[in-house]
């Protein structure tokens, strides 16, 4: 039986099989670590946070899916197989689904409307993310 990751490769599809990399694993989450613990620093603006803890989400969620085998070939995909990488459910993907489009917003329209309840559940779904990859062997021990 495929897997659900396994169903979203192939030719013009999301995912593209790449085997994990435990340098790359590694790089990933050491990032996205440095960057949750900035985003949480209160006397950075907000907007400031938000980009932090939105890219320190991106590299945790894309360090899960590298520790199954797969590299994404659209930024978006890391938060929608999270039930697949990681387990977690709608609570967090949710959030960092909606993070993804303002992020979105802001990088091509320049619009960056956030406020401190969508910086503290982006960060709080972070944390969920950060926790749930700390619960993974090292690359190669269990992926894929």
């Amino acid at each position: 039986m495929t897997s659900p990751l396994e169903n979203l490769t192939g030719p013009g599809k999301a995912l593209a099989v790449e085997p994990a990399d435990a340098q790359e694993f590694a790089g990933l989450k050491r990032s996205g670590l440095a960057r949750l613990a900035d985003a949480q620093t209160e006397s950075l603006s907000l907007e400031g946070r938000f980009d932090l803890a939105y890219n320190a989400a991106h590299a945790l969620c894309l360090a899960a899916l590298r520790w199954h085998g797969y590299r994404a070939n659209h930024r978006y995909i890391v938060f929608q197989v999270l039930p697949h990488t990681l387990g977690l459910g709608p609570e967090v993907w949710r959030v960092l689904a909606k993070c993804h489009d303002l992020r979105n917003r802001g990088e091509y329209e320049g619009i960056l409307d956030v406020d401190e309840r969508i910086v503290t559940d982006l960060i709080e779904a972070c944390l969920s993310v950060a926790n749930a990859l700390d619960a993974l062997p090292a690359p190669g021990a269990g992926s894929r």
